[in-house]
């Protein structure tokens, strides 16, 4: 007796490319576009930002003894080629002193109308890169006029924090904290969630996730490193607040665009975000597109409120808190709209907003009768 043999499986019609067709979905083919697009985006945008630091209109306190000295000396320096420096003229080195420790400009020059030797007043915790630009540029025009400059550092960065660097990278691990918290909660969960009591955990265990990195992260640069000094409750409650705005930032894209608005949040937060920070360049050292919303960014922000609290007091920090509690609020509420608006459509908390979703399997329905009409449902 002859065994049945089995037969090949059958190619699908059309051949290899009818399987390639079948397999690639329009879907994908979008997604990986979107993707190539983001890394693109992140190329351009830190090439962009970092191949070419120039300084453009540094804010600079002039003080001397005499006024007069003091105005002449801000003319001669606002008219430099290329805008370096924004000078302004004080009335006296201590006005001028106070400006730079109360984050109004970003350093001074303290002119000695009867000697050849002036003082450069600096603050290297807001950043190596800016105060060298400033001693760069004011050594060039004093060495012009037969003058000397002798730089004094009231603000130095710590010996833990190479050129003020530990700042900007404590900040960016909150941010990349807060975007993955939010992106794991999509996956776990669906991108956009069921109805307005998801939303709300969802919130909620953000704030949580938000308070335990804010701590941790500043335990690490502060005590554990020895990177950052200053306030550690002044830290964690910034820690907080950014890690919860870059969360809710990606909860809200999220309810808006379903996964997509993970590359949203990349996008936004790391592409944009990132090297218009003022980390390795402050702004006055950016162009200025990424001068413009680096401010208005939530890395930038951060950046910028994190030194104020290491190392001017909490001076300077206000405004970056209220950009940054902004987004906190907004991408709360949005996330909450999403989710009161899509309250009842059945399949409202998955998917990616893209074609080819798969549909719902379709359940068990009612078998016919006898005579063809519908009979009762399985297991009932």
């Amino acid at each position: 007796m002859t065994q049945p043999t089995e037969s090949p499986a059958a190619e699908p019609p059309g051949g290899f490319l009818a399987e390639v067709k079948d397999a690639v979905t329009v879907r994908a083919a979008l997604l990986v576009l979107g993707v190539l697009a983001l890394q693109l985006a992140f190329v351009a945008s830190y090439i962009g930002a970092f191949h070419h630091p120039e300084p453009h209109e540094i804010p600079i306190a002039v003080a001397a003894s005499a006024e007069r000295v003091a105005r002449q000396s801000a003319q001669r320096l606002a008219a430099l080629p290329g805008k370096p420096l924004d000078p302004r003229a004080v009335g006296n080195e201590a006005a001028a002193v106070t400006q730079v420790e109360n984050r109004e400009v970003d350093g001074a020059l303290v002119i000695d109308p009867a000697g050849t030797t002036d003082r450069l007043i600096v603050a290297s915790g807001a950043g190596a890169s800016l105060s060298q630009a400033l001693e760069q540029v004011v050594g060039a025009v004093e060495k012009a006029q037969g003058r000397s400059v002798r730089v004094v550092d009231v603000a130095p960065a710590y010996r833990g924090d190479a050129r003020g660097l530990s700042s900007f990278y404590l900040v960016i691990g909150w941010c990349v904290g807060g975007y993955l918290c939010a992106a794991i909660l999509a996956i776990s969960a669906g991108a956009r969630p069921a109805n307005i009591h998801r939303a709300v955990i969802r919130l909620g265990a953000l704030l949580l996730y938000s308070l335990v990195a804010g701590l941790l992260g500043a335990v690490i640069a502060g005590p554990v490193l020895d990177a950052l000094p200053g306030s550690l409750m002044g830290l964690w409650g910034l820690g907080t607040l950014v890690v919860f705005a870059v969360g809710a930032i990606t909860l809200a894209f999220q309810g808006l665009a379903g996964v997509i608005g993970i590359g949203l949040a990349i996008l936004l937060v790391v592409v944009l975000g990132n090297p218009s920070a003022g980390g390795a360049y402050p702004y006055p050292l950016l162009p200025p597109f990424w001068s413009t919303i680096g401010p208005a960014l939530p890395p930038g922000a951060g950046t910028y409120a994190a030194r104020s609290v290491t190392y001017f007091h909490g001076n300077g920090a206000r405004g970056p808190m209220l950009v940054l509690a902004a987004w906190a609020v907004a991408g709360a509420a949005v996330t909450l709209a999403c989710a009161v608006t899509r309250r009842g459509r059945p399949g409202a908390a998955v998917g990616s907003g893209l074609p080819d979703d798969p549909a719902p399997a379709p359940g068990p329905g009612p078998t016919p009768g006898p005579t063809g009409e519908p009979g009762p449902a399985p297991g009932r």
